[in-house]
């Protein structure tokens, strides 16, 4: 009986725990929606980058991109270097896979789900010492990642890596003006920085200004650059950072069938060695509310292929038994990560 009644208890905080964050994430951005809408209705389906519209991040309009957790109001920020950050897939909706394999520009509800989860939760982070620049371009479905039509799929990813390379080459033109970058990106959009980075700085002389690239959420093949070297310590400039997120023990069949071994740095320690490090050694997770910084939420290890994590302590976590923790790739490590992009532009700039 006792086991019963707590079981019933579990269930009964869960729901109200999940009822809350969804209540709270929809009131959250909702309320911005019309805006939205009437942004919309008079822009062109194809990108111009020179309209801040097409931008969900840009230091010429205010965006979510430049909110601070309230402990952070305080800090320092001197945004010496440039943020090229790529946004994961948020077109995501079920009934029309296989139909649509690319975003519209004008899907009002669709930039705003962007705007206030990736572009807040993630770019964010770059905000103390970068300008975020972070394109809207036309993503492919998520289905493009999972189905059997190789062909529309990659048709719908080149697509999208069409826009990510006219918003680049506006951004190069017209606003880097010889600044430090950084090339960040999560999941769809590591996919697509993976590949910038090789069209435009391996062996290319703009390479001279890559602080570093953060290629989170999605695999890079050790073999992937023929030049650029993953990181290996927390100062290094001119090389990429990459791991995926999971529950220690845990190793999805999908990457258990890969045929390649990926870099896997450990945001912990900046290191790819398998030592385990601690979760006192978390400096701060952002996670549902924004808000709130919380120290010490877990340790990290690398595993092969992926990055092993504790359970992540917050509150309610004990009812969570999620093992793969894609969402939270960046937000689980968010003060190691905006620590860090402070000490390799430093170091970059020190040369």
């Amino acid at each position: 009986m006792p086991y019963q009644i707590s079981v019933k208890m579990k269930i009964l905080c869960f729901c109200l725990f999940i009822s809350i964050f969804f209540i709270r994430c929809k009131s959250g951005y909702k309320i911005h929606k019309i805006t939205y809408e009437e942004e919309s209705r008079v822009m062109n389906p194809t990108p111009d980058y020179l309209n801040l519209y097409y931008w969900a991040a840009h230091p010429g309009k205010k965006n979510p991109s430049d909110s601070i957790p309230k402990a952070l109001k305080t800090e320092e920020r001197d945004t010496v270097a440039d943020v090229f950050f790529i946004h994961p897939t948020t077109f995501t909706e079920k009934s029309i896979k296989g139909s649509v394999w690319n975003a519209s520009l004008n899907d009002a509800e669709l930039n705003l789900k962007t705007d206030y989860t990736s572009i807040l939760y993630q770019a964010s982070v770059f905000n103390k010492d970068c300008r975020v620049f972070a394109p809207r371009y036309r993503q492919a479905h998520i289905y493009s990642f999972f189905c059997d039509d190789k062909t529309s799929a990659q048709s719908a990813l080149d697509t999208a890596y069409d826009d990510i390379k006219k918003a680049f080459e506006s951004y190069l033109l017209h606003f880097n003006h010889g600044r430090p970058i950084i090339i960040a990106a999560h999941s769809q959009g590591t996919v697509h920085a993976a590949r910038l980075l090789k069209d435009y700085f391996e062996a290319k002389p703009l390479f001279s200004l890559l602080v570093c690239a953060y290629l989170v959420g999605m695999p890079v093949p050790e073999n992937y650059f023929s030049s650029l070297k993953p990181c290996t310590d927390s100062s290094q400039t001119g090389c990429f950072t990459t791991w995926r997120t999971y529950r220690n023990k845990y190793v999805p069949d999908y990457i258990q069938k890969e045929m390649f071994v990926s870099v896997v740095v450990n945001p912990l320690s900046w290191s790819i060695d398998q030592q385990r490090i601690a979760r006192d050694y978390n400096k701060g997770a952002v996670l549902f509310n924004f808000q709130k910084i919380l120290k010490s939420t877990n340790g990290a290890q690398i595993h092969q292929n992926v990055l092993w994590i504790d359970k992540p302590k917050f509150p309610l976590s004990f009812l969570s038994q999620r093992k793969n923790y894609h969402p939270g790739d960046y937000n689980l490590f968010y003060m190691n990560i905006r620590e860090n992009i402070k000490c390799r532009i430093d170091h970059f700039l020190k040369k």
